[in-house]
């Protein structure tokens, strides 16, 4: 079984888990980026999806679909959570384990615009979000910062 954040259970009680592939194709200028270069798309997602886990109670964990031979993870100390599903597995899997594993415990946010896997994780006990919505969760989680770091001076 996955585990966010590479420990056996996450840091914080609120966990975001984006589908990734869902984010850089519906999200406009990640979509330009990937057309070029596709791990640059999702280093920019990666490091975006950072910035709202220092800045709000998520622990966060984004799942791209993978080319190897095995599910993959990388968690930097401080970081988000990183999934890559195996050839021949979808990312939606991952999220569907990840969501069932951990909705019991814990408030769960899925973030993709797949209409099935919002279903099939509400199922599972998740609340969902489209991407559009998680731009606006980021957009005014940078704004709650930047009002904080102006309140402190």
């Amino acid at each position: 079984m996955v585990n966010i954040k590479g420990y056996g259970t996450p840091m914080r009680s609120r966990i975001l888990i984006v589908d990734g592939h869902s984010a850089l194709f519906s999200w406009p200028e990640l979509a330009l980026v990937h057309a070029r270069n596709s791990a640059s798309a999702r280093e920019r997602i990666v490091k975006i999806l950072t910035g709202l886990q220092d800045s709000t109670d998520w622990t966060v964990a984004v799942v791209f679909d993978g080319k190897g031979l095995k599910a993959s993870s990388e968690t930097v100390p401080g970081g988000i959570a990183v999934l890559y599903s195996k050839s021949g597995q979808t990312a939606d899997s991952i999220i569907e384990r990840l969501a069932a594993k951990y909705a019991q415990g814990y408030d769960v946010t899925i973030a993709t615009n797949d209409r099935l896997e919002r279903t099939t994780t509400e199922a599972l006990g998740c609340m969902s979000i489209s991407i559009d919505q998680l731009r606006k969760e980021i957009g005014q989680a940078g704004d709650e910062l930047r009002n904080t770091l102006r309140r402190l001076g």
